[in-house]
């Protein structure tokens, strides 16, 4: 008897949940119920620069989550797929294959945010290009990238015209730089930032002292410390990653360069303090991008917590807000195929975490904007634009 009236129960709720369960519309916050679209994620995901792609990476997901908590893009469920371009363009180039490839099969795929730097977004973008896709890069800032045609693709970021000229006159205006030591690694983005900062530092009339190149991931500079010091400079711009950033400053600071000290974007991550055996205090980074601490909600970090279970980092913002205009575009397309989608998001016009969004006819914002930070008591405190 006891074991009928368990089973009468149990049958009259699971009846109960399967009813409640199919009251819930696309416009519900129920899961979405038409099917899946797929966003590719298209970041480095392991090696150097892994933590850079997870903190993309996890602002997608965000943003992803809120979507379909809504029920979904106009009604499907919008599916993630983090995929690793190991900070390499030969990978990079595998990765746009293998999503080609998706697509050829006849999968959903809507879009792809990435890739994280300008080498693999170039070598990548040569095949999303040909797919009915719509591209949205994070954070690569090669000025090419825009001037290629590319009827796709589109950035969150501003270019390196941009940063080249906000960090030039920081270095001027600010900092009272007159002799300026620019350094660079050796991949397009960093030769491209270093000689267009050049020239802007030559236009307000500062003598550029030296220009040297280095490798990327390199630890050394023996060679490079003592003609920087040499040359006499009264400011120093390096324009590289993470993984060399923190040592160059830790050379310098050794060999008694106390001048001021901007990096580019591409040092803009915590491994440039960590890294620096304690001598990046008072150094300058420019940034596409605010703090999620500084700009966004507790809610926001909470959520994003949530789904990450990690706190935000450096390229969070620049994650959630590429999504945000790739779904928004899509939202407001007359389908999903990459011409309708790419049309839609050049007509957007919305404030996002990262600044005011709207699109000129290449794909670059019509209103860019450079962040600049200082480290002090080993944090990045944003110095520019003031309040």
């Amino acid at each position: 008897m006891t074991e009928r009236r368990n089973y009468v129960l149990f049958s009259l709720v699971l009846i109960f949940a399967l009813f409640i369960s199919a009251c819930g519309g696309a416009g519900s916050t129920s899961e979405p119920a038409k099917g899946d679209v797929i966003v590719y994620v298209a970041v480095p995901l392991s090696g150097f620069q892994a933590n850079a792609g997870q903190t993309v990476l996890g602002g997608v997901r965000l943003r992803a989550a809120e979507v379909n908590a809504q029920g979904g893009l106009k009604g499907y469920r919008v599916v993630v797929e983090g995929i690793d371009d190991e900070s390499d363009s030969d990978a990079a180039l595998s990765v746009a294959e293998q999503i080609a490839a998706s697509v050829t099969s006849g999968e959903p795929v809507l879009g792809v945010i990435g890739h994280l730097n300008s080498g693999q977004t170039l070598a990548a973008m040569e095949i999303y290009k040909d797919l009915p896709l719509t591209i949205v890069t994070p954070t690569a800032s090669e000025v090419s990238l825009t001037q290629k045609g590319y009827p796709n693709f589109f950035r969150v970021n501003a270019n390196d015209v941009v940063q080249a000229r906000v960090d030039a006159e920081f270095l001027v205006n600010t900092l009272g730089a007159r002799r300026v030591a620019v350094l660079y690694n050796d991949d397009p983005y960093g030769i491209g930032l270093a000689e267009a900062v050049a020239d802007n530092l030559r236009a307000l009339g500062v003598e550029v002292v030296t220009q040297i190149q280095v490798a990327v991931e390199q630890i050394d500079y023996s060679v490079e410390v003592p003609q920087v010091v040499g040359a006499n400079p009264d400011a120093v711009f390096y324009a590289g990653y993470e993984v060399e950033c923190p040592y160059l400053r830790y050379a310098l600071t050794q060999a008694g360069l106390s001048v001021p000290f901007l990096a580019s974007d591409g040092c803009f991550l915590s491994a440039t303090i960590d890294e620096s055996n304690e001598t990046a205090e008072g150094m300058y980074v420019s940034a596409f991008g605010p703090s999620p601490w500084a700009a966004a909600g507790d809610d926001w970090i909470k959520a994003y917590q949530e789904v990450e279970y990690r706190n935000p980092d450096t390229y969070s913002l620049n994650g959630y807000t590429a999504m945000k205009v790739l779904l928004d575009g899509a939202e407001k397309a007359s389908d999903f195929g990459g011409q309708a989608v790419a049309e839609a998001v050049r007509g957007l016009d919305f404030d996002s975490l990262l600044g005011h969004i709207s699109y000129d006819s290449t794909g670059d914002l019509k209103d860019p904007t450079i962040y600049i930070f200082r480290v002090q008591n080993e944090e990045f405190v944003q110095v520019y634009p003031g309040d």
